[in-house]
């Protein structure tokens, strides 16, 4: 720091807060530590008996916490984001679309272990709104060393850590399965559940079907459906071990890949993910064990989102889902504010 006149000071950094107070109305900050003085602030300071500042000295090798806050944001600054002005040092980065969040996890922990500087993001792979602040980032001093920020561009790599997928306009199909519904001695109760949970991300239902529980039936209605338009497709019913279910055997017979069948996931440890290759495209069939009937959140709506927005998953994704994977049943639901899937 240095000790300057406050005529001399237009364009230094203060490295206090400078109080104003007026008797009965106001005891505050007129100006925050790391303001930058203008020409206009002169007079104010003046008349707050400010004759001298306390300023950091200048220097070549340290960047102001807000020159500071811009070179994060650009490290993290990915498709689908809008910057905010710096604010006393931070910068704030909001979804423009509807889409997944993708954080790049590792770079992110890495920049974030060189110390004196701060990047904090919602979690990644979940669901976020146009408008939704995702992340937000400054440096802890005032300045910073250039060497510093150096060495997080280093880490961070060329690859934006932080980005949004827009949502996909897609459209599903839905096979339910069982003899039981298919002769009409149970209602189908799978659909209304399922056709609200992919409104909710813009998918529209193409149609559903309902056939019994022969295997080449269930084969038959899921390849009908890719083959007429369906950018995924959800069976219903028989996806227990029991011997009389049949679905995950279907899809199999369909030729599509199957990621998995099983997650880590409660409710929804029955949950099978497969895709379909077909005249270009890598169709998603997923088949829905049945607490996706009847529970608040499942594993369906941990992986839909993903699914909607064309993010292809593997089965190391599914994998990582144990950790984060149980859900508490909260009284009051407050998915995808919570740690469920994440």
């Amino acid at each position: 720091m240095e000790l300057i006149k406050t005529e001399d000071a237009v364009g230094q950094v203060l490295c206090h807060d400078i109080t104003q107070i007026i008797p009965g109305v106001k005891k505050g900050a007129a100006f925050k530590k790391g303001h930058i003085v203008q020409k206009e602030d002169i007079p104010v300071l003046l008349s707050l008996g400010k004759e001298h500042l306390y300023v950091w000295k200048a220097d070549k090798t340290v960047l102001h916490e807000d020159d500071a806050a811009a070179v994060l944001r650009d490290m993290c600054l990915g498709q689908n984001l809008t910057a905010s002005v710096p604010s006393e040092g931070k910068i704030e980065l909001k979804a423009t679309v509807s889409g997944l969040l993708k954080i790049e996890s590792k770079r992110l922990r890495a920049v974030n272990a060189l110390g004196e500087l701060m990047i904090a993001t919602l979690h990644g792979n979940t669901s976020v709104t146009a408008g939704q602040t995702v992340a937000g980032m400054r440096i802890i001093p005032l300045v910073i060393a250039k060497e510093k920020l150096t060495a997080a561009r280093r880490v961070a790599g060329k690859k934006p850590l932080v980005r949004v997928l827009p949502f996909k306009p897609l459209r599903a199909a839905i096979v339910t399965t069982g003899s039981e519904v298919y002769k009409g001695l149970v209602q189908d109760a799978f659909g209304p559940v399922l056709r609200a949970k992919l409104a909710a991300y813009g998918v529209a239902v193409l149609y559903q079907t309902i056939t019994d529980d022969r295997t080449e039936h269930i084969t038959a209605a899921i390849q009908k459906a890719v083959a007429d338009g369906a950018d995924m497709v959800c069976c219903t019913g028989g996806m227990s071990v029991d011997p009389d279910d049949r679905t995950p055997a279907a899809i199999r017979e369909t030729g599509a890949h199957i990621v998995t069948y099983g997650a880590p996931v409660l409710p929804g440890a029955m949950f099978l993910l497969s895709y379909l290759a077909v005249g270009g495209r890598s169709v998603p069939i997923v088949g829905l064990p049945g607490c996706v009937m009847y529970a608040k959140r499942t594993v369906f709506d941990v992986v839909l989102p993903r699914i909607v927005a064309g993010d292809v998953l593997t089965a190391d994704d599914i994998a990582a889902y144990g950790e984060g994977g149980l859900c508490q049943n909260c009284t009051v639901c407050t998915f995808p504010k919570c740690g469920f899937g994440v």
